[in-house]
């Protein structure tokens, strides 16, 4: 595992980054190490794993695109009608575009192609399927990127991202 956490000043998650671009920050005095936990470069060098810049950043509020990508991460690859977990799941319309329903957040689902083949035009309840739970958008850009790496390194930083 070759990826750093940066955190603001506030301690607050930034970004992520190559053990390389966190050797410069460090080097340049611009960041400090938070953690012992370090990558061994080679025998001479380690780089911790967590990292602190010196200063603090303003971040601009991110929007998180709407994507068929971003609503299968954000339901797990599970379909959310009969918890099947899979890698070929399409996107269903909970309210069906063709009774109003829009291409939101709130109204996009993964579903496996069995349900989504039987549920078709209905509603959820029309085709006797029942939501294992109601589709949201995600409110932190930042966790929900930082939740698409590996789950090994979520949860090695989960204490620095659950703030």
């Amino acid at each position: 595992m070759d990826k750093v956490l940066i955190l603001n000043a506030s301690y607050e998650p930034l970004n992520i980054c190559s053990w390389r671009r966190a050797l410069i920050l460090l080097l340049k005095g611009k960041a400090e190490g938070v953690e012992d936990s370090a990558i061994e470069i080679n025998k001479a060098v380690c780089i911790p794993k967590v990292i602190k810049l010196r200063y603090y950043v303003a971040v601009p509020y991110k929007e998180l695109p709407f994507s068929r990508k971003n609503i299968l991460h954000r339901d797990n690859n599970t379909c959310q009608y009969c918890g099947k977990v899979s890698s070929e799941l399409s996107i269903d319309h909970v309210v069906p575009k063709s009774k109003g329903g829009e291409n939101s957040w709130e109204n996009t689902v993964a579903a496996c192609l069995r349900c989504n083949t039987l549920k078709g035009n209905k509603l959820p309840q029309e085709a006797g399927l029942k939501l294992a739970r109601k589709p949201r958008k995600p409110v932190d850009y930042l966790k929900f990127e930082l939740s698409k790496q590996s789950r090994e390194l979520f949860n090695e930083w989960e204490k620095y991202i659950a703030s």
